[in-house]
């Protein structure tokens, strides 16, 4: 009997702080569930009609465009362009890890910091709580005077009201030259050719202001995106970096391997640090935008996915809508089908099979009748990797590049930028780049049918996968707006 009275408190001890881990968990459910429960419907719809007709017109402009879809050339472009700094560089990225890729960029950044260029990183703050905080190579790299690192939102214990409001955004601005704004992600697995278990291919455009140092580069939409930067940056939402701090002495090496790093690079890749010819590379465009969500970490309006639709409904012949997978409400699904029913609209998306975002996949598999009830013709892409890509093409002269999902997530909560270029070169390479991916798709008729082009092989959906897309799909659906 003594035994057993002297065991009570710790078991008292262990339940009070189970519940106690229940109850905060149970918290950040329902206090990050609650501010995106109720879905803020469009206020301005004159001023997105204005903008989708001011892109059926040509606009004074001197920006021209590169497509960048491969991973290895991704990196050398950051890396060109890093170095044409004089001013200053801006690296904004939803999700930025350390690895190689991203040590040689961070490498010619300290280098153009050294020279006296102002170096900005922003990153999400779920991201950089878990990748730059424990890292004493991000802390060495905000000591330097001429860097700075901020987060976007970082979570707060108890404040779970602010969990949800993520920044999706991935760019990089350099000066007033140009700028790559896309879908990768900053580590190895989207940017460079070293070893990974998993590649996720993706593709982003380089725009060049083809009059940058002069009053006709004023045009270039390089400042429209230098723009919404300082707005996130300064808008309230963000916070100094805080994490790891390695001592002098510690941080000093830290340093002085990047600067080594950038050294062999400068051997290896002498091209990539010259003077870069970018009216070589680039093509002419005859306009380019910027859309947005609102930029506040709450429910947000959906713009993006309102300006998408309203240059759809001006589409004349086809219409081609790229998404790692597709998760639609009622409204989306509605606004679809009526593009659909105009125009003839073709929705990619990855197969179940090589999908690894197992959320968006299980719901999409659970609602995939819904998105097919669209009337767009849906392909499931089915390659050797996971195609990460968020992109349109319209006709023969718009394309769009960026960073929205077509999800709820993406509509109404998270930060979101999509690129509108208006030109038919450089339609025609993304057209080139999406033909190659729709021939490892197949045709999804119904739930239970498909057209399978001969010669691609699809591996089988295994029962373990089937089932775990099953439960998570069904798991998620009382907070499906968050998905």
């Amino acid at each position: 009997m003594k035994r057993n009275k002297r065991k009570r408190p710790f078991r008292r001890v262990v339940a009070v702080l189970l519940l106690a881990a229940l109850a905060l968990m149970l918290y950040h459910i329902v206090g990050g569930y609650l501010p995106f429960r109720n879905r803020p419907a469009l206020t301005d719809t004159a001023e997105i009609e204005a903008l989708a007709d001011e892109m059926q017109r040509d606009a004074d402009t001197r920006d021209r465009a590169l497509l960048i879809s491969d991973s290895d050339r991704a990196l050398d472009e950051r890396l060109r362009l890093i170095h044409q700094a004089r001013r200053e560089v801006v690296i904004v990225s939803y999700d930025l890890r350390d690895g190689e890729s991203t040590r040689d960029m961070l490498s010619v950044a300290l280098e153009r910091a050294d020279a006296g260029v102002n170096v900005r990183l922003l990153v999400d703050g779920i991201a950089a709580l878990a990748r730059l905080s424990p890292s004493p190579l991000f802390g060495a790299l905000e000591d330097h005077p001429s860097i700075e690192i901020r987060f976007y939102n970082p979570p707060r214990l108890f404040a779970p009201w602010h969990d949800m409001g993520r920044m999706h955004d991935k760019y990089i601005i350099v000066d007033d030259v140009a700028y790559i704004l896309g879908g990768r992600n900053t580590f190895d697995a989207f940017i460079g050719d070293y070893p990974v278990e998993l590649r996720k291919d993706d593709r982003e455009a380089l725009v060049y202001n083809g009059a940058h140092g002069t009053d006709e580069g004023g045009a270039s939409s390089i400042h429209a995106l230098r723009n919404y930067f300082e707005s996130v940056w300064d808008g309230g939402n963000c916070a100094a970096f805080t994490g790891r701090r390695a001592d002098a002495a510690r941080a000093r090496d830290l340093l002085d391997d990047l600067r080594e790093r950038e050294a062999a690079l400068r051997k290896d890749k002498a091209a990539l640090f010259g003077e870069a010819d970018y009216l070589a590379e680039t093509v002419p465009t005859r306009g380019v935008w910027l859309i947005s969500n609102p930029t506040g970490v709450y429910a947000k309006e959906p713009v993006v996915f309102a300006q998408l639709c309203a240059m759809m409904d001006k589409a004349e012949r086809e219409i081609i809508l790229q998404s790692p997978y597709a998760v639609l409400n009622k409204d989306m699904a509605a606004r679809l089908a009526g593009i659909a029913a105009r125009t003839p609209l073709t929705l990619m998306v990855n197969a179940p099979e090589v999908s690894h975002n197992l959320v968006g996949t299980g719901d999409y598999l659970l609602h995939r009748d819904e998105v097919i009830a669209t009337g767009a013709t849906v392909l499931e892409y089915a390659g050797d990797s996971y195609h990460h890509g968020k992109a349109m093409l319209i006709d023969d002269d718009l394309s769009v590049i960026g960073c929205y999902n077509l999800d709820l997530r993406s509509t109404h909560v998270d930060t979101e930028l999509m690129l509108v270029i208006r030109g038919k070169d450089f339609n025609a390479r993304m057209r080139r780049d999406m033909d190659g991916l729709q021939a490892a798709c197949r045709r999804v008729i119904d739930d239970e049918t498909d057209e399978v082009p001969q010669g691609l092989e699809i591996p089988p959906l295994s029962p373990l996968r089937r089932a775990a897309l099953w439960i998570i799909g069904h798991l998620v659906q009382p907070v499906r707006n968050l998905v």
